[in-house]
């Protein structure tokens, strides 16, 4: 009987993505607390912050009004859409140097499973190593990066020591690296779940361990199977390179529920935003503009409409989206967990098929970075 081979998962995330783009071509702004976004007086939102001000609380979808208020000294911009896809762009081909099977989350981040590579190389972290210089090399940025036997470990590595950051979590030390990690940090968990577990005395991993699968049902309900693999860092998801993707998304789940519908809303502008660029930046329209909901409770939803015209204009996506947050939601009276947009029906520009769409709707010195094999 053959044995699985255990996998080896890379998550590599860009540090402050648009931030660090805009530090990068301008030096004076290097050190400084920089926000992308737009003017504190006008309703734009937080894109990214450096993580100089991050320290002052600033994050990303927040009002620019609110990031001044907490950080009055920072400087604002305007983002530059199309110099972060081109940064994207470079960063998926140095993966692409690595392995087929490359899973983008978003611009800025990605999950590689490297179990085989084109390097030919045994060990991961010398592979995540590799990935990080080239980024320096070729994009002048730091990324940090997570390497486990899944999905779960490997982000939960990337995210435990930022910037420029690289941690190692081996099979056999994937116990104790989340065993006393707080149940609120665990992916799905909001709120209502976190004050479920807590008034069990339930607050680490380590104690989820000590439940059996009956017992934390009683507790979560449906998802205690979820909480149960987690805990014990099992992840059985594949990683997915949806090279033939039939549509274009963007999805956020938030660490805690939210509430507030205008929130929600800054969140989905971003979203299609990030969807926007990356249509342009492939040639391509989309004609159906899909609205995925999950609540606090799991319940998820999706809404949809299809356009008369494809686009790729913000503009467009996002005041369809809009239209389907209003319709037939329970946003701003249920909290919710995850939101998200997609677009689909994609065509090529230069399709000729399409030709009425002339008629539109109107070797280096790397700097210091933080390293460890998790003991």
């Amino acid at each position: 009987m053959s044995l699985k081979k255990t996998r080896k998962i890379i998550h590599i995330d860009m540090d402050a993505f648009y931030a660090s783009i805009e530090q990068r071509d301008s030096p004076e702004l290097k050190n400084r607390p920089l926000i992308v976004g737009g003017s504190p007086n006008s309703r734009s939102v937080v894109c990214s912050a450096s993580y100089e001000a991050r320290r002052f609380g600033v994050r990303s979808a927040m009002s620019c009004a609110q990031a001044f208020r907490l950080c009055p000294q920072a400087i604002f911009i305007s983002p530059h859409f199309e110099k972060y896809s081109q940064a994207s762009l470079k960063m998926r081909e140095i993966f692409k140097k690595v392995t087929s099977l490359i899973e983008p989350l978003g611009l800025d981040e990605a999950y590689l499973d490297v179990t085989e590579n084109l390097l030919n190389e045994p060990m991961a972290k010398k592979i995540a190593v590799w990935i990080k210089d080239q980024i320096m090399k070729e994009i002048g940025t730091t990324a940090s990066a997570g390497v486990g036997p899944n999905k779960f470990i490997a982000k939960l590595a990337s995210d435990s020591v930022k910037p420029n950051g690289l941690v190692v979590v081996p099979p056999e030390k994937v116990f104790a690296f989340i065993q006393q990690l707080p149940v609120e940090k665990f992916w799905g968990v909001g709120p209502a779940t976190t004050k479920k577990l807590h008034s069990k005395e339930i607050r680490t991993a380590a104690d989820i361990r000590r439940l059996s699968p009956h017992q934390l049902q009683t507790i979560v309900g449906s998802y205690s199977s979820s909480l149960f693999e987690m805990a014990h860092g099992r992840d059985e998801r594949e990683v997915d390179p949806s090279l033939d993707r039939k549509s274009k998304g963007s999805e956020t789940t938030f660490k805690q529920d939210i509430l507030n519908r205008n929130e929600l809303l800054r969140y989905l502008e971003m979203q299609c935003l990030e969807i926007s660029v990356d249509l342009k930046k492939l040639e391509m329209f989309g004609k159906t503009i899909t609205l995925k909901i999950k609540y606090f409770d799991f319940k998820s939803i999706t809404r949809s409409k299809t356009l008369f015209q494809p686009t790729n204009e913000v503009d467009y996506i996002y005041e369809t989206a809009q239209e389907l947050l209003s319709k037939d939601t329970e946003v701003g009276h249920r909290p919710v967990r995850l939101i998200g947009v997609s677009i689909g029906n994609l065509i090529y520009i230069k399709d000729p098929m399409q030709l009425w769409f002339e008629f539109p709707r109107i070797e280096f010195n790397l700097t210091k970075r933080n390293e460890s094999t998790y003991l």
